[in-house]
């Protein structure tokens, strides 16, 4: 099996291996794709939550991006963890010289546990250069509360919300309805031209850790591939939804989903 297209991932690292650059790689490759990386944080957490946070350099940060994208031109980037307004300086002016169209922004603010991931300036230097220059952005509920300074507790204010994120500059927003208490998650996806709702099926576990880093990854990678941007959104859903039925029920507080859901071994090596 060859892979299908090349994904860089510009984020932060989690050593528990469930979201953060470590789901990004497993997300991308269980796709069929091949994956780079620019780490931007390295943080030591585990199930429970996370112990410590240590930012990479941006000058660093800069070099990965620039030197790994010079030898292999990806095909579409995954943005994820941003901890600094100097972080996103520099990705921004690595955008700039890339030329990639196909960007999708997953505006990770907040972990699993409750640990800040951002500070306030970042957000306001996210919001005001980085969001204009991507294709989709994929806000979970709170993370969209805080880029548009609403409350979100129904369908109609996640709308709302998207249609704020779009005045800032958003080509494509999709809210991820994951904190709603609902029967079904319903995740929104909006543009100017159209809403359209995504229903699954809520399951019934604690084991959620990395959906949003997963997601925003999965769908980059059809995106990639050329499937329309609002299909990549709705087989990425479908993907992360199989990977959360059947998670391993690793760890004592919030487990990691199966990435490995897609795949499948051949008997002889079984």
């Amino acid at each position: 099996m060859q892979p299908n297209s090349k994904i860089l991932i510009i984020a932060g690292s989690d050593s528990s291996g469930g979201a953060g650059i470590q789901a990004d790689i497993k997300t991308v490759t269980a796709l069929g794709s091949y994956a780079m990386t620019a780490i931007t944080a390295v943080t030591s957490q585990n199930t429970t939550g996370v112990k410590s946070i240590v930012p990479i350099s941006p000058k660093e940060i800069l070099n990965q991006i620039v030197f790994t994208s010079k030898d292999i031109k990806p095909d579409a980037i995954k943005i994820g963890m941003l901890c600094s307004t100097k972080v996103i300086d520099v990705v921004v002016k690595s955008l700039d010289r890339s030329k990639i169209t196909k960007i999708v922004l997953d505006p990770v603010m907040v972990a699993k546990g409750g640990a800040k991931l951002i500070d306030n300036k970042a957000i306001r230097l996210l919001k005001s250069r980085l969001i204009k220059r991507t294709i989709l952005i994929t806000p979970n509920i709170p993370e969209a509360e805080i880029l548009t300074k609403t409350k979100i507790k129904t369908k109609e204010d996640m709308i709302f919300a998207a249609n704020k994120l779009l005045e800032l500059g958003a080509k494509n927003v999709l809210i991820k309805g994951g904190h709603l208490e609902s029967k079904t998650v319903q995740d929104i996806f909006v543009n100017k031209s159209e809403i359209k709702v995504f229903n699954s099926y809520r399951h019934k576990t604690k084991n959620t850790h990395g959906t949003g880093c997963t997601l925003s990854s999965a769908i980059t990678t059809f995106l990639s591939c050329g499937k329309p941007i609002k299909k990549s959104c709705e087989l990425g859903i479908k993907y992360v939804s199989s990977a959360i039925l059947t998670n391993p029920n690793y760890g004592k507080g919030h487990g990691p989903i199966n990435h490995l859901n897609t795949m499948s071994i051949d008997k002889k090596f079984r």
